[in-house]
């Protein structure tokens, strides 16, 4: 007898594709919305009392600057009575939850030191105090 060679069709199977990996492909909505998600506007912290600072300036992390926006100035607020607005000075050395302020400028403000206040940008800048003898234009 002679031999045939019989040859059955050859069935490809198509594997589907894993729907897992389609699905790592599409980028999440906040990435193609480019919305990152709310910025804080404002936060509450500690405001120290240090020495070494001058009246208009206010020390302030970097980290904590930066979530909030702060860029030239800041407001601080106390207790809603007090609210006094400084231009920031970003350091390192500052702990993330707090702001230094001049203590003596706190001390006639009534703020004592490790007082809670809330901070915020500001885009104002801060008043100059009037000294004695000269009088508001």
């Amino acid at each position: 007898m002679s031999e045939e060679v019989k040859q059955e069709p050859v069935k490809e199977e198509k594997k589907k594709p894993d729907i897992k990996s389609l699905v790592a492909i599409i980028p999440p909505a906040h990435e193609v919305l480019g919305k990152k998600g709310p910025r804080l506007r404002e936060k509450r912290i500690r405001v120290r009392r240090k020495p070494d600072i001058k009246p208009q300036y206010a020390k302030i992390n970097p980290k904590l600057a930066e979530e909030l926006g702060i860029k030239e100035y800041l407001e601080i607020v106390v207790a809603r009575r007090h609210k006094l607005v400084f231009k920031a000075i970003l350091d390192e050395q500052v702990p993330e939850l707090e702001v230094w302020c001049n203590e003596e400028l706190l001390r006639d403000k009534g703020i004592a030191d490790n007082s809670i206040a809330t901070v915020r940008k500001s885009e104002k800048p801060p008043q100059q105090p009037v000294e004695e003898g000269e009088e508001e234009a």
